[in-house]
């Protein structure tokens, strides 16, 4: 993510293929397996929070993806090592700090350093583990693939590189965040709620899932800017700014224009129905151009399967009236009341039908 070209650019085109093809689908099943087993979990007929529960499927995801196979022991510690780092970060005033002088008010602090030092430790070992006892046939979670990537060139990576890698893939935080939205809008929306239920029940593709994703990323980008520091001089709207500047992109200023979008505060997933495609610079949750995260497309699927599970096996509603507003936690920006709702199981009715696969 903090890597200037070319380097970026070799260590982008390594990971593109975890992202990519029939991957894809396996992850899809993956993905809908974990979401059965965690909302079978939950509990009904009282008010809890959702967000919480979204970060349990997220973190069980990515952990499946990048450590399949991974010891229980070692897994739940790793488990432990995340969120311990997570909520060290989470600190209002780190936030605060955070938020008025960038990353380096974070990462030079001696308390980040210890915590990402115990969650560096745990993935070193992994890596270590991994390497020693070889890479089987038929591996292919993203360690592996990450393994064969730099052996294929002919210049395997250092322990570090790797260790820095997977903790980068194992920081999944803005997805839990994304899916707690999602259902936070939909739930003020009935309608519109059970225009998706219905798609989604009788197994009709996927067009009004799609867009009611888009729609709640555009309104509710988990990151509400990107920043960047030129290496170069650049013109920008009549000003010539030169190397060393910060350049900061405003997703959420972007997603808000009345020129692109019409009611541009409404929640209205319809704009993006009937072959309305999202703009590549003008609906940018996931970032843009060659700087675009390299697991948006991944990060979409978990965020439908989801989706998928839960309506096959819940009735929501929302557990208070009014919309949550939105709260720092991290990079990203969750509902402030962490997707209050209360769930009703359902009974299998003859519409139901399995979750897709992909």
């Amino acid at each position: 993510m903090l890597l200037d070209e070319p380097q970026h650019m070799g260590d982008r085109k390594r990971l593109l293929p975890s992202f990519h093809g029939g991957r894809m689908k396996d992850y899809g099943a993956m993905m809908s397996r974990i979401a059965r087993e965690k909302v079978a979990g939950w509990p009904t007929d009282q008010p809890f929070e959702l967000w919480p529960c979204m970060q349990d499927i997220s973190m069980e995801v990515v952990m499946r993806s990048v450590f399949d196979g991974i010891d229980p022991a070692r897994g739940e510690l790793l488990r432990e090592r995340i969120a311990g780092l997570t909520n060290w970060i989470n600190q209002p005033r780190r936030l605060a700090l955070l938020a008025a002088f960038g990353s380096r008010s974070i990462t030079a602090n001696s308390g980040f350093r210890r915590e990402m030092g115990k969650l560096e430790a745990v993935v070193l070992e992994e890596v270590r583990l991994r390497r020693a006892r070889g890479i089987a046939d038929g591996e292919e979670d993203i360690v592996s693939l990450l393994e064969r990537g730099h052996a294929q060139e002919g210049d395997p990576a250092s322990e570090e590189k790797m260790r820095d890698e997977l903790v980068t893939m194992l920081s999944d935080g803005p997805t839990a965040t994304s899916l707690a939205w999602v259902f936070e809008r939909l739930l003020r929306y009935p309608k519109k709620l059970a225009r998706l239920r219905e798609e989604v029940l009788r197994d009709e593709g996927d067009e009004y899932l799609d867009a009611c994703v888009k729609e709640t990323l555009r309104l509710c980008p988990a990151v509400p800017l990107v920043m960047r520091r030129l290496i170069e001089p650049m013109e920008l709207g009549g000003y010539m700014l030169p190397a060393g500047t910060i350049v900061a992109p405003c997703i959420y200023l972007m997603h808000r224009r009345a020129d692109i979008y019409r009611e541009p505060l409404e929640f209205k997933p319809e704009r993006f129905l009937g072959g309305a495609d999202a703009g590549a610079y003008t609906w940018i949750p996931f970032g843009g151009g060659v700087r675009r995260c390299v697991a948006a497309s991944f990060a979409q699927l978990e965020i439908k399967r989801v989706i998928e599970v839960v309506l096959r096996e819940f009735d929501l509603r929302a557990a208070a009236d009014g919309d949550e507003e939105a709260a720092r936690s991290s990079v990203s920006f969750a509902p402030g009341g962490g997707a209050r709702v209360i769930a009703t199981r359902r009974a299998p009715g003859p519409a139901d039908r399995q979750p897709l696969a992909a």
